[in-house]
């Protein structure tokens, strides 16, 4: 197994550095993606970073983007949250259906079953990327949600 390519990638997407295409490394093209969501309040990082065919999404918030602030309904940040998601998801030039692993953090277990009912609508018909499910003290903006992800995309049927 060649894990050279692979091990320069992770220590440049650690570092934040970018990387050119057709580096002699053998390292794919990095691509920042952002899809307009709410950044001044938050860190300076991107959306997700795509590399090759695999997408890093960043840790999404339910932020309404009208206010900056987290809902007081969590249902709505869960929307919100997913929602951003998705944006990035597709900003990247991929689906929802191309997820194939997503972390979510709640700082309450009581409200897993309200991320639930959400997260379901994202995923119609088919199975869900594999997924964790951790408890935070607190999270940023005092959001009671946040996700990271990481999406690939697979071969398109031609019809």
């Amino acid at each position: 197994m060649k894990s050279g390519p692979l091990l320069l990638t992770l220590l440049v997407l650690a570092l934040g550095l970018p990387l050119a295409q057709g580096a002699a490394s053998g390292a794919a093209e990095l691509r920042y993606v952002a899809h307009g969501g709410v950044l001044a309040a938050g860190p300076p990082v991107a959306d997700g970073v795509r590399t090759g065919n695999t997408l890093y999404l960043a840790g999404h918030l339910g932020i309404d983007p009208c206010t900056g602030q987290v809902p007081v309904d969590r249902g709505t940040e869960a929307r919100l949250l997913m929602e951003s998601v998705r944006r990035t998801v597709l900003a990247a030039g991929l689906r929802m259906d191309d997820l194939v692993s997503v972390t979510v953090f709640s700082t309450d277990p009581a409200l897993n079953e309200t991320f639930d009912a959400v997260y379901r609508s994202y995923f119609h018909g088919r199975s869900y990327p594999a997924r964790g499910f951790v408890g935070a003290s607190s999270l940023q903006q005092g959001a009671h949600f946040e996700v990271l992800g990481v999406a690939v995309e697979r071969p398109r049927l031609q019809l």
